[in-house]
Parts: C-alpha cells; structure tokens; sequence
C-alpha cells in the first residue's frame, strides 16, 4: 500500500519527508533535545515568552504596581507590547525589555544545545522563523540571542526569516518541487498546516526573474482557523480540500499557469509514505494514524490540475519555512532555521552545489594536489 501511495501522489518526484531535496540536504529536523525541565523546545517558545513576562508582573500586581495592569498576560497582542516599548511608559517598556532579555538567555542556551549535536556541528547561521518573529520584541530577542552567542566565541549569525512568517512556509514549499515543474508554470497550490492555523496559497514562483526562486511571492491565501470551529479530522480534510479548489478555480480566471503539483507544510516527522510518526498532536482528531494518509485524501478530491494529474509532496512545517531562505543561503555550506511558535521547529540544512560550481571546485582541489605534488618534487 505504501508503493502505491508513493505512485499516486508524488507521481515520481520524490518521497514525502525526504532528507534530499533538490537544493539542500536535510541533515536533521524535528529533533527533540531534552534537559532535566523537559523539552528544552518548551523553553524558547511564544508560551514561553509569556510565562516569562507574567512570572515578572506576579510580584507587581500583588503591590498594585503593575504597569502593564489588569489584562491577562495571554491577551496582551504582539503589536501592544511592540507599543509599549517605544510608549512614554517607561515603566512598562522596561518590563517588556526585561522579559525580552530574559527570553534572549534561554533562546541563547536552547541554541547552544542545538550547536553541540552531532547533527548540526559546523553550522554556520540560523535562520529564526515562527509567529514570534513578525514582531519587533521578537526581533529585538533574536538580536540580543545573536549578540550571546558571538559574546560566547560562536562563529555563527541568527537572523529574522526574511519573508513574513504567514507567507515563508507557503513560499517554502516551491523548493519541493523538480526544477523542471517551473519551466512550464508560474505558480503552485501550497498548504501550511499548523497547531491553530491551515493556510493555503497560490505561490508564484518568479522563475523568469529568477531560477533560484528568490523572486517568489504569494499571489493569494486563505486561512481557516481550525481551533475554533474544533472539527473532526475527516472534516479538516474536507475544508482543506474545499480551500484548494476555491483557489485553484480563482488562479485559473486571473490567466495562471499552475503546476499540477501541490507542496504541504505539515507538523510532525513525516514518513516517505506520506503518513505522520509523530509531532502532529495539535492537529484536529488523530493524524498520526497510519490509517490516515492526507496526501492521497487531497489527491482524491483534486485527481488533476489543468491537464495533468496532481502530484502532492508533504514536509515538516519548520523544513518548509526554512527553505524559503534558500535563496538567501548561498555564501553558507551549513545552516539551520528555529521556528519560534506554538512548539519550536528546527532543521539543520547542507546546500547542495549546482553541478557546474562543483565541478570548478573539483578541478580546483586537482590544481592545488598537483602545486603540492609539484612543490614536493
């Protein structure tokens, strides 16, 4: 069943999940790394950040000082504490530094632990990503986290995902695919499941302006917030599927030449059968079944897109968002994306030369062996 599987949504591109893709190999993601608290992803995670800052404001409040008052941590938005670091509140700015510092060191040490495994030794930069990041108190955390690290003696750069968080794992989804499918299209279906959130996008891909997809943008999207209409799993496919179609009729009026392949950011480790092992516990009902197989449902509900039957390739979420830095990541051999949402997502990514660049640094590794050899003799 799991050949057939592969033969039916993939239509021979590659497997689901795979660890090579077509301009990175995937060294590692959805790692979880444990220290006598827990996972340490639960200590550099948007919760966590609240936690931090309601654990300032507890002692505060029982003396009525409090400058943030009454409202509940939780209900406090990213703009609001963007607001007040710049207000005439000197006070609350400084609580909100505070707590930004405060978060900063445990980014700093959940980062370090990442650094000394195996699988993401000789990482060169690190790409931060997730709803956390689409704020100026989340810009300002990764920056002090980047500034420990090198205070440290760590040769390596964190830096904000480059596309707005909404779009990167949509965007991200165009380099799961062959070049080849580019060269006929101008644009993708993409979906970015998430713990709260499925957003799906027409991605175009920019190719005429740029074959590395560095001109990549989301033409249009829908979100559906799925925790709070709390379907069923089977209903969650059907909406999904519903989304797609909605914007595949809508990107065939405007004139675009859509690809018959559509890219899926998902939680979870996900198996190259297309089925998910695990992580995906935030999604509505039970996705980890082995029963359950969301790429066959979608193809089921959408066989063909213009004359060619859909092909679905599915990934990680936090894979997803940190491809849509590729572009960007072409002075690094070695480089990794955190995700700062709901949970933390990571992956550790090597690029892959393309194969006239690699044959130059072949013949130049030849020309340096032989100017040995020739100095020797």
């Amino acid at each position: 069943m799991a050949e057939d599987t592969l033969t039916t949504t993939t239509a021979g591109i590659a497997a689901h999940g795979s660890p090579r893709l077509p301009s990175v190999d995937i060294d590692t993601y959805n790692i979880e790394l444990k220290d006598d608290e827990g996972f340490l992803g639960d200590r550099a995670s948007k919760g966590a950040f609240q936690r931090i800052l309601d654990a300032s404001r507890k002692p505060l409040k029982k003396n009525g000082d409090d400058p943030l008052g009454k409202k509940d941590t939780k209900e406090i938005s990213k703009s609001t504490l963007d607001e007040l670091l710049v207000g005439d509140d000197v006070a609350a700015a400084a609580l909100v530094h505070g707590a930004i510092e405060e978060f900063a060191q445990e980014l700093a040490y959940v980062t370090r632990r990442f650094l000394k495994t195996k699988s993401w030794a000789g990482t060169e930069c690190i790409v931060v990503g997730g709803g956390f990041r689409q704020s100026r108190v989340g810009e300002l955390a990764i920056a002090r986290c980047d500034l420990l690290l090198k205070s440290e003696g760590f040769n390596i750069d964190l830096v904000p995902i480059r596309h707005h968080p909404d779009e990167a794992g949509l965007i991200g989804c165009l380099h799961l695919a062959p070049s080849w499918i580019f060269e006929g299209h101008d644009s993708i279906l993409a979906v970015d499941i998430g713990g709260s959130n499925i957003r799906c996008g027409v991605v175009e891909t920019g190719w005429k302006k740029a074959k590395d997809l560095s001109k990549a943008s989301v033409w249009k999207s829908d979100l559906w917030r799925h925790a709070d209409d709390e379907p069923t799993r089977e209903g969650a496919v059907k909406r999904l599927t519903k989304m797609l179609k909605d914007l595949l009729a809508d990107a065939e009026k405007e004139g675009f030449k859509l690809a018959p392949f559509i890219g899926i950011s998902c939680p979870g480790v996900i198996n190259d059968d297309g089925t998910i092992e695990k992580g995906a516990q935030n999604l509505p009902g039970n996705w980890e079944s082995s029963k359950f197989h969301l790429p066959r449902s979608l193809v089921e509900g959408i066989p063909t897109i213009g004359d060619h039957d859909t092909a679905i390739l599915m990934h990680n979420d936090g894979v997803a968002q940190g491809l849509s830095e590729v572009p960007f990541m072409q002075e690094f051999t070695r480089w990794g994306v955190l995700t700062i949402g709901t949970g933390l997502g990571n992956a550790r990514f090597t690029n892959r030369k393309p194969k006239d660049k690699a044959k130059k640094d072949k013949s130049k590794d030849k020309d340096k062996e032989k100017d040995r050899k020739d100095k020797d003799d």
